[in-house]
Order: structure tokens, then C-alpha cells, then sequence
């Protein structure tokens, strides 16, 4: 179909050429009223802890630059604390939760507080949780994978030893993966039974 313009001409819409030709603005480098801003909108969006916090700010201020004297994160953070906008406990006790819905051990959760920044003391509760819900998270883990009594068939050695590999790396102990795997399918299954049998601590 022939176009109705001459070869080379076009027609622009004025609020186009204008959106493709207008320079980025640089936002403008941050001051102590900016960052608190900037923390404000980011601890209203995400759950989060003091270090991630502090990580995040810091990021902000090598991306955009700093007026005056150097800031203090730690500060900031440690405010934030106090007024209750950011929980270290609360976040790591809601990670410990998620993670052993979606069957998941203790040293899985061990990294993933690590690297959140959340220290021994307000992680305690949080590893408590996860060992009262190990056999449950390990056995929901087993259930979703169809591993151990859940499978549909009886495993060899080798494919044994896979289903013990898929548990360690979700962060369960290596005696509690080798105790479900070694479950018949469709066997019944009694936690504290298997507790007992296999002196299954912490995991």
C-alpha cells in the first residue's frame, strides 16, 4: 500500500519529538532531608533490616552524589529502629516463616539472614521457629519434590542419593534428608517416630 507522504517526509507529533529529543535531567545530589525522604519511600515498599537499609542509602549516594557533611547511616537506621519502621526480629521471624512454608531447613534461612544483615540476637527467635518446624518444612519439601514417601515409585541407590543432594541443598541436615529418603512410598509417617528413630536434632 502506497503511503500518502512523499519519499522522506514524515509526520511527528509535536509531543513526540519532544519526549525523544528532551535531555535526562540528573537528579539532584542528596542532602540529610533527600535521604530521609529516599529511606522513608524505601522502608514503605519493602520489608527490610537496618543493614539493608544502610546498604541501600549508601548505594543512593555514590549513584547521586552528597551535599554537605558526611552522612550518618547508622543513625538513620538505628532511628528508623526506634520509630518502628524497620524490625530486624520481625523480618528475620517472617523469613523463618516463608521459608518453612515453602520447605525450606535452617541453614537456608542461616544464609539468607546473613545476608540481610540480622545479628544473633534478633535472629534468635527466628532459629528457634525453623528448628520447631524442621520435620514439617523438610517433609513439605519431600511432598512438593515427590521424594522419599512421596514418590511414585521405589528409588535405587543412585536416584537416593539425589533426593538426599535436593534436601541438603534446601538447607536441611544430611541425617534428616537420609532418614526421609530412605521412607518407602506411600509409607505412613509419625514425626515424632521418625524423630526417635533417627535421633534427628537440630537440623
Amino acid at each position: 500500500m502506497c503511503s500518502r507522504f512523499p519519499l522522506g517526509q514524515r509526520l511527528w507529533h509535536k509531543k513526540g519529538v519532544k519526549a525523544q529529543f528532551r535531555p535526562r535531567r540528573e537528579p539532584a545530589p542528596l542532602d540529610p532531608n533527600r535521604l530521609q525522604e529516599l529511606a522513608l519511600r524505601y522502608v514503605g515498599k519493602y520489608a527490610t533490616t537496618r543493614a539493608k537499609l544502610r546498604q541501600y542509602l549508601a548505594r543512593k549516594i555514590r549513584e547521586r552524589g552528597w551535599v554537605g557533611g558526611a552522612p550518618d547511616l547508622e543513625q538513620l537506621a538505628n532511628r528508623f529502629a526506634e520509630l518502628g519502621y524497620v524490625d530486624d526480629g520481625a523480618y528475620a521471624m517472617a523469613k523463618s516463616r516463608a521459608l518453612s512454608a515453602r520447605g525450606y531447613g535452617k541453614r537456608r534461612l542461616a544464609d539468607q539472614l546473613r545476608i540481610a544483615g540480622v545479628d544473633e540476637a534478633d535472629s534468635a527467635p527466628a532459629n528457634a521457629h525453623a528448628d520447631e518446624a524442621v520435620l514439617a518444612a523438610a517433609l513439605r519439601l519431600a511432598e512438593r519434590k515427590r521424594l522419599g514417601p512421596f514418590a511414585t515409585a521405589a528409588a535405587d541407590p543412585h536416584q537416593r542419593q539425589k533426593w538426599i543432594s535436593t534436601m541438603v541443598r534446601a538447607g536441611h541436615g544430611f541425617a534428616l534428608a537420609k532418614a526421609i529418603s530412605a521412607l518407602p512410598p506411600g509409607s505412613e509417617i509419625d514425626i515424632d517416630q521418625l524423630r526417635e528413630c533417627f535421633r534427628i536434632v537440630d537440623a
